[in-house]
């Protein structure tokens, strides 16, 4: 693959994602679900730096298989989900398909599933146990919360008891915020 070839890249992750790549002096960030054209050169660079490979496997899909195939990387079919895949596996596929998926997918697919199953929100109970013994996330709490915040339900309340006072506040005579001297003056020499 020629160097100079522009492939496209999303963080499809749920925070930020960012590299440097010293050799180039490249210093790059991507925003949640941004996406960037960034030169094979950089990407085999970037997949040479420690942890580098990890990152474009599991939290940047690099839209491109000849490109993922020079650059080493073996993925599962997963890897390619998009936004409408994993809502369309959440509301239509099948338990064995989204078991695989959870399986199999990288990191970045596994937070949108997260995400999804929240916000659509998941209706099948075997998707949401699924979800909760293999990603340890309570998908029914998090709809609970989710509601209970869109219902008003973190208003503060008054509270209905009266507080009172333990101490004495200090009595204050004056508008001065510090005290006169506590001597008196009898009387003034001259020399």
């Amino acid at each position: 693959m020629e160097k100079n070839t522009m492939i496209k890249v999303t963080n499809r992750s749920a925070h930020l994602v960012g590299y440097k790549v010293p050799e180039l002096s490249v210093n790059r960030q991507f925003s949640r679900r941004e996406t960037k054209e960034i030169s094979f050169d950089e990407l085999e660079k970037l997949s040479f730096l420690p942890g580098g490979k990890r990152m474009l496997r599991e939290y940047l899909v690099v839209k491109d298989p000849e490109a993922l195939e020079a650059l080493g990387l073996k993925v599962e079919p997963e890897y390619f989900y998009s936004k409408d895949d994993v809502i369309r596996i959440l509301k239509e596929g099948t338990l064995d398909e989204f078991l695989d998926c959870l399986d199999f997918a990288p990191d970045g697919v596994l937070d949108m599933i997260k995400d999804y199953a929240v916000s659509l929100p998941l209706d099948n109970m075997s998707k949401r146990d699924a979800i909760q013994k293999k990603l340890g996330f309570n998908v029914t709490k998090a709809i609970e919360i989710r509601n209970t915040k869109f219902d008003g339900g973190d208003e503060v309340k008054e509270s209905t008891t009266q507080t009172t006072r333990r101490a004495a506040a200090p009595v204050v005579e004056s508008g001065r915020r510090t005290a006169a001297p506590k001597y008196k003056v009898t009387s003034i020499q001259e020399q």
